[in-house]
């Protein structure tokens, strides 16, 4: 009976690698056509037989591909018919890459794709009649191209149809029309018979706002993929953004009556609104300490001289700015610990949120490693080594000890702060959200820093503790190298602009010279170096499964059974690695192989 259900298992999970084998053919083929750079979409690998963890990829619970999205990630291009086995993909958006060529007849094949985007490229040629066959399609928008021809009938035929932009093309001739009974249509920009009557106008008057919701949550998700170089696209437009748009015009009124009697948080001090006005100098630009999504921190000084740190929140009656007052106030309140940040009290008045925390005099790892000041002190490595096993302590009490549990969910240099004996503090908990042990902890919206952001956490959105535990490789890495999580100056000496890629490959070379930060000198444990090096690769393994918890991290930075964790993961890793060579050689499918091969032949790997 265990044979069968064995076999069972083995026929099961053979029939997965099958379907992920040929679509990550089908994806690598795209790619590779798109002409992405080196830099980017570096997960896409040839090699790695499940694409379902590629940046910018999501799959359904049987590991099919279901959705696709890159949006300003090739300079030129064509699209590859080979997408057309993705009998799943129900969505595919490419807007913005430049594309030229025709759009493949191939596509008429994708029989679960709902959305089709591919505005803001230089495509050619006529939209394919095979299009008419996406019965399920709900959203065609093919804007800003230079598409030609006429609009083939059979896309009027496609009931579920609501959306069609095809503006600003050379399309001619006439449209169909049953597409002028759609929701919402635009075929401006074209030499087409709209507009001669005002009863064919040649836009809805439902305006278009670039896409659907679908539209819109998709380029985002494919946006925060590990995309280097949408990340400094998305840094920009973010920075402008703010540049533009500012903060609220900031009012200092003493009102009488300020406290907001619904919110209350046992022995937690409620400060007047007046006492942290004076503390802060009038909420002064000078004194401003940092700047996060809700708001910003002020350095204080009370009346009693104690030096404080003022968190003040923006905009807190919008979506989610009352949550995150709650949710920090919540879990600060539960979460007492020697390594984690404290919170004094809160001021409430009808129109404004702060938080009050004592003011840690070191400020951040990320300050110490990377923003010092001359005559200011470097951390040495006794100082670093406290500081890994203190922030591990600190997560190690919000993943166990806590009721319910806390994840982080933003583990990083920067929010590690150190107080006056350079112990550390972690902080910042405007990301982190209260965990039901009983249920699944996703989320509908990926929450993070880039380069410190779990590969699990970012393809499917479900958040552990051991995305924390990702997070805090990252930071040991940050440790030990003086360097970001991202760094674009590596690419004028090598690819590996990822701090996690770049330390796998000295690590490999055995340079540990040119991994350790170089404001260190030689004032360094070459073996101490090693074991957390050991760890944050222990600690950043791709498969969460795979990593420690935050209680086995602590007893691996005391020196318990790290060589044997070590030991075992490097076995895997040859083993791992050596499977994959064999079956490289073995097959070496060529530019054809998803459609030459038979069943029997996709069963083995690349």
């Amino acid at each position: 009976m265990m044979e069968l259900i064995y076999r069972f298992l083995v026929l099961a999970s053979l029939y997965q690698f099958v379907a992920s084998d040929y679509q990550g053919d089908a994806l690598f083929a795209m790619k590779t056509l798109l002409k992405v750079p080196d830099s980017q979409l570096k997960d896409w690998n040839q090699n790695q037989v499940d694409p379902c963890t590629w940046t910018s990829v999501l799959c359904d619970e049987n590991k099919r591909v279901t959705t696709v999205t890159l949006s300003f990630v090739a300079s030129s291009g064509t699209l590859s018919p080979k997408i057309g086995v993705l009998k799943y993909l129900t969505v595919l958006s490419l807007p913005g890459n430049n594309l030229t060529g025709n759009i493949p007849e191939e596509f008429g094949n994708l029989s679960s794709l709902t959305q089709l985007s591919l505005e803001n490229n230089n495509l050619g040629g006529v939209i394919p009649n095979s299009l008419g066959s996406l019965t399920k399609l709900q959203i065609l928008i093919l804007s800003q191209n230079n598409l030609s021809g006429s609009i083939p009938e059979s896309i009027s035929n496609i009931s579920s149809l609501n959306n069609v932009q095809l503006a600003f093309n050379h399309l001619s001739g006439q449209i169909p029309d049953r597409l002028f009974k759609i929701a919402k249509y635009n075929f401006t920009g074209n030499n087409l018979n709209c507009d001669s009557n005002i009863s064919n106008p040649c836009a809805s008057s439902i305006p278009d706002s670039g896409g659907s919701n679908n539209s819109k949550i998709g380029i985002i998700i494919g946006t925060i993929g590990g995309i280097i170089g949408l990340f400094l696209i998305g840094l920009l437009a973010f920075f402008l953004k703010g540049k533009k748009k500012g903060y609220r015009r900031e009012v200092f009124v003493d009102v009488a009556g300020e406290d907001d009697r619904r919110i209350a948080f046992g022995q937690l001090k409620r400060f007047l609104w007046r006492e942290l006005q004076l503390a802060t100098d009038n909420f002064s630009e000078k004194n401003v300490l940092g700047q996060g999504g809700f708001g910003k921190v002020y350095k204080g000084v009370l009346g009693d001289n104690t030096k404080i740190a003022v968190k003040r929140l923006t905009d807190y009656e919008s979506p989610g700015g009352e949550t995150a007052f709650l949710r920090e106030v919540e879990m600060i309140s539960v979460a007492v610990h020697r390594n984690l940040l404290r919170l004094i009290g809160f001021c409430t008045t009808p129109s404004e949120r702060l938080l009050v925390y004592p003011f840690m005099q070191n400020l951040s790892v990320a300050y110490r490693l990377r923003e010092i000041k001359p005559g200011e002190m470097v951390l040495d490595w006794p100082t670093r080594k406290r500081v890994a096993l203190g922030t591990a302590r600190g997560l190690e009490y919000l993943h166990e000890h806590c009721n319910p549990k806390i994840i982080h969910r933003d583990v990083k240099a920067a929010n590690v702060l150190l107080d006056e004996d350079f112990e550390a503090v972690v902080g910042d908990f405007g990301l982190a959200k209260l965990v039901d042990v009983r249920k699944t902890s996703v989320t509908t919206q990926v929450r993070g820093t880039m380069g410190h952001i779990a590969p699990e956490y970012l393809s499917t959105g479900k958040s552990s503790e051991r995305t924390d535990v990702f997070g805090y490789g990252i930071m040991l890495l940050e440790l030990v190298t003086g360097q970001r999580a991202i760094d674009l100056s590596r690419l004028e000496e090598e690819d590996d602009v990822l701090l996690l890629d770049h330390v796998k490959k000295l690590e490999r070379e055995k340079r540990l010279d040119a991994i350790v930060d170089r404001n260190l000198n030689t004032n360094y444990d070459s073996h101490e170096v090693e074991m957390m090096i050991k760890v944050a690769l222990l600690c950043t393994q791709a498969s969460p499964e795979d990593r420690p918890t935050m209680s086995e991290v602590v007893r691996m930075l005391e020196g318990e059974g790290l060589a044997e964790r070590w030991e075992e993961w490097q076995q895997v890793e040859v083993n791992r690695r050596h499977e994959y060579e064999r079956l490289q050689r073995r097959f070496d499918w060529g530019e054809d192989s998803i459609y030459n091969q038979d069943a029997i032949e996709l069963s083995g790997g690349r």
